[in-house]
């Protein structure tokens, strides 16, 4: 099994421009209900590649206020960033829309994904094997089913068994759950706020 590419890292200006952009289209949003236009042709090197990305929101007492993203890279990572800032604001299902009145309590973080590596496991011991404590965020599929969890969430769940155990869930499964239908993929993720 070979190792997640790593994510390319982004250097500090490019990390400010993504959080600015992130900001700027949660404010588009409320102000028009729809997020800030991305032109491709206005960005170059890593803001113009098309990269996947989750951005999460959280209040100022830390509390999580919404998560959206995208697993696999369908534009560039200036829209990416921008799309699911504003989703991430107004869509998340667990939350309410955001109100004016919350986004100076606002808080960014941005998780740029590394491509989905699958890996093929036959069993709950290879797939804990295939894992990387601490380094891999993981995606299961079981047919239209699918759930992940970002490699940050090990700062909160230490054992990799746990971990395994609430991704399926999050894909409306049993913790416990196996089929050999069922595909995992891991991906790595350069976090910033």
């Amino acid at each position: 099994m070979s190792s997640a590419e790593p994510p390319r890292r982004l250097d500090d200006e490019a990390r400010r421009l993504l959080l600015r952009l992130a900001h700027d289209s949660i404010d588009a949003g409320l102000r028009t209900g729809a997020p800030l236009r991305i032109d491709p042709a206005d960005y170059t090197g890593e803001l113009g590649a098309e990269r996947a990305c989750f951005v999460t929101l959280r209040m100022s007492d830390k509390s999580l206020r919404g998560c959206i993203g995208s697993m696999e890279a369908v534009r560039i990572l200036a829209a990416d960033v921008a799309g699911n800032a504003w989703a991430a604001a107004s869509q998340d299902p667990r939350f309410a829309p955001l109100r004016r009145d919350e986004y100076h309590e606002l808080h960014v973080h941005i998780s740029v994904l590394s491509p989905l590596e699958p890996l093929t496991v036959r069993s709950q011991r290879e797939l804990l094997e295939g894992i990387r404590p601490g380094i891999d965020g993981l995606l299961v599929r079981e047919g239209n089913r699918r759930g992940t969890l970002l490699p940050a969430v090990w700062e909160v769940l230490h054992d990799a068994g746990r971990f395994v155990f609430e991704v399926r869930r999050k894909a409306g499964l049993p913790g416990d759950y196996w089929s050999p239908t069922m595909t995992f993929h891991r991906y790595t993720a350069e976090s910033f706020d």
